[in-house]
């Protein structure tokens, strides 16, 4: 068995995505750069997906909330127009990775029935057109329900998960799905009303009239982002900058110092999405010397997000 043959792609998400999109040069400019990448993956044809993903209260929430979970089977909640139907998931492979993450003393957890929201099959569906098109195993890790597990092991287990990735001998498109800073009108726990705390705790399979007034609430922030006539944390593009600079020159071990308190008030409680590119940058040092590039960005007020595409590639190559 020969090695592995590793791509990566980091893209922001943004449930708001034909929703409530900005100027239609600036909605060109993002289709344009994700057809090209999509382009990448298709001639990189990958035998498995790896993909580093956070949910939004749509299948965890707080009456069990692990830092990382590795499913064997999800489905899509349907959430913000995303594809419907489950994952093409690799079982045994799942299991397997599960196996090999635990041996490498990262405690994770385990789900043989996940529920995925946008934040795991928006980037699957525009970089493959389908849920389904590839096997492709879901890492979720908590980025918006604090608290949350120290960066340092964030970087930990996207570098177990590349030493998996490296003794498969296939070609293994790792994703990261999340950022950059970003600070959309999801609830906190503390303080929370009696129904917030219900729907925080134990919020599954909600009806389609609280899917609708959840999705008409994120619109209505978008709508004022960014103006006086909004609370919420502003982007900060100097910040996501510096972030995407520390990934793509590989000085992973700088995440290990990252303050959760001083990024939610410097950048939006939810850049804590950026989890996944740490993990999948991590995964993707495992497998030697790469080359990063910053393929797109632009902070985008009407999609809530620093909104950024990164590309990485085996330094060889």
């Amino acid at each position: 068995m020969g090695a592995s043959i590793v791509q990566l792609k980091c893209l922001s998400h943004t449930p708001l995505r034909g929703l409530n999109d900005p100027s239609p040069n600036i909605v060109a400019e993002v289709n344009q750069v994700i057809a090209s990448v999509r382009a990448d993956v298709e001639q990189f044809d990958p035998e498995l997906i790896i993909v580093f993903a956070p949910d939004h209260y749509n299948g965890l929430f707080y009456d069990l909330m692990p830092p990382f979970v590795i499913a064997t089977h999800a489905v899509s909640v349907q959430d913000y127009d995303t594809l419907p139907g489950p994952l093409a998931i690799p079982a045994d492979m799942a299991l397997d990775l599960v196996r090999h993450v635990m041996d490498s003393d990262i405690d994770v957890a385990l789900s043989h029935r996940l529920q995925v929201d946008h934040g795991c099959t928006q980037i699957l569906e525009e970089m493959t057109g389908s849920l389904t098109r590839y096997p492709v195993i879901p890492i979720i890790i908590n980025s918006v329900a604090p608290p949350f597990t120290p960066y340092r092991r964030v970087r930990l287990l996207g570098e177990a998960v590349g030493r998996f990735i490296a003794s498969l001998g296939k070609r293994v498109l790792i994703l990261g799905s999340g950022g950059l800073s970003h600070e959309p009108p999801v609830p906190l726990l503390s303080g929370a009303s009696q129904e917030v705390s219900e729907f925080l705790i134990a919020g599954r399979n909600p009806t389609p009239e609280a899917r609708a007034a959840r999705q008409a609430r994120t619109v209505a922030a978008g709508k004022i982002f960014g103006t006086p006539d909004c609370s919420l944390t502003p982007l900060n593009a100097e910040w996501d900058k510096a972030f995407v600079d520390m990934l793509i020159h590989g000085r992973l071990q700088e995440a290990d110092h990252f303050e959760i308190d001083a990024i939610s008030r410097t950048a939006g409680r939810s850049t804590h999405e950026i989890r996944t590119w740490v993990a999948a940058f991590a995964a993707m040092a495992v497998q030697g010397a790469y080359t990063g590039r910053c393929d797109y960005y632009r902070p985008i007020n009407e999609w809530i997000a620093g909104y950024g595409v990164v590309s990485a590639e085996p330094a060889s190559a």
